[in-house]
């Protein structure tokens, strides 16, 4: 699968009286795993829920596989893109099943009755993070852990062929933050779903990402493979950082040491 998922056109985004990044053009590879890096205050979330219409931009455009993401249908955009906020807010006293269940609005009709495809892909959803047993638990029970992999089911039973995750390993500690980024590896292989994550392990990132863009005060730093982006002197750059970089002897990919 090849070609350009989402699109950054002259892009220049911010909040009203502070432009965080001006003159953007920038193409986010389809059917690929894909990591947006960088220093806090560079604009990585902000990028984020401006390419997912969350927050209009300030000039420019964002394309979404060639169409103006402002001209989509809200629905039609829900079927074809899911966003996970950095810090999500739920309705007080909602159960881990009634939050996942949310995921399948975009596919459900105005009192269109519960269908066995949306069962199915709740389950599924609750099943990939390891959350059956806990779906009837007041979602406010759970650890922060538990509370994240929840908000990733709701994405998840939302099907759509790309998902936009700002920070998506918060509160995991490390076992299940590759648990959940081998899962949505998994779903990247398995059906093809592009993956656009706003990461702070840059040794996460380039284990599990194909395409990295790196933010700096300035803007792009760099975008590319992780080989092309996790570099020494792009390193210093984006975060000031002196390091030494070298290849991970389990997987290969590029492994940061900060000096």
């Amino acid at each position: 699968m090849t070609g350009t998922i989402l699109q950054a056109v002259s892009l220049s985004l911010g909040y009203p009286g502070e432009t965080v990044i001006r003159g953007l053009n920038l193409a986010l590879p389809l059917g690929r795993m894909s990591a947006i890096l960088g220093p806090n205050g560079c604009g990585k979330s902000t990028l984020l829920r401006t390419m997912a219409r969350v927050i209009a931009p300030m000039a420019g455009s964002v394309r979404l596989e060639g169409e103006d993401i402002h001209a989509l249908p809200t629905r039609a955009l829900a079927r074809r893109l899911a966003i996970l906020p950095q810090s999500p807010l739920a309705p007080e006293g909602i159960t881990v099943a009634d939050l996942v269940r949310r995921g399948r609005t975009p596919w459900r009709g105005f009192l269109a009755p519960w269908r066995e495809a949306d069962a199915r892909a709740c389950a599924s959803a609750l099943a990939a993070v390891g959350l059956t047993e806990l779906a009837h638990r007041p979602l406010a029970e759970l650890s922060g852990g538990q509370r994240q992999r929840a908000w990733i089911a709701l994405v998840l039973a939302q099907e759509t062929p790309h998902l936009l995750l700002d920070e998506p390993t918060s509160f995991l500690d490390l076992p299940h933050q590759i648990e959940l980024l081998t899962l949505l590896r998994r779903r990247n292989h398995e059906a093809g779903t592009t993956v656009i994550s706003v990461l702070h392990d840059l040794n996460l990132a380039g284990r599990f990402s194909d395409h990295l863009v790196l933010l700096g005060p300035g803007g792009v730093v760099a975008t590319g493979t992780p080989a092309e982006v996790l570099t020494p002197e792009r390193l210093a750059r984006a975060f000031g950082l002196r390091a030494q970089v070298i290849p991970d002897p389990v997987s290969g990919t590029p492994l940061v040491i900060p000096l």
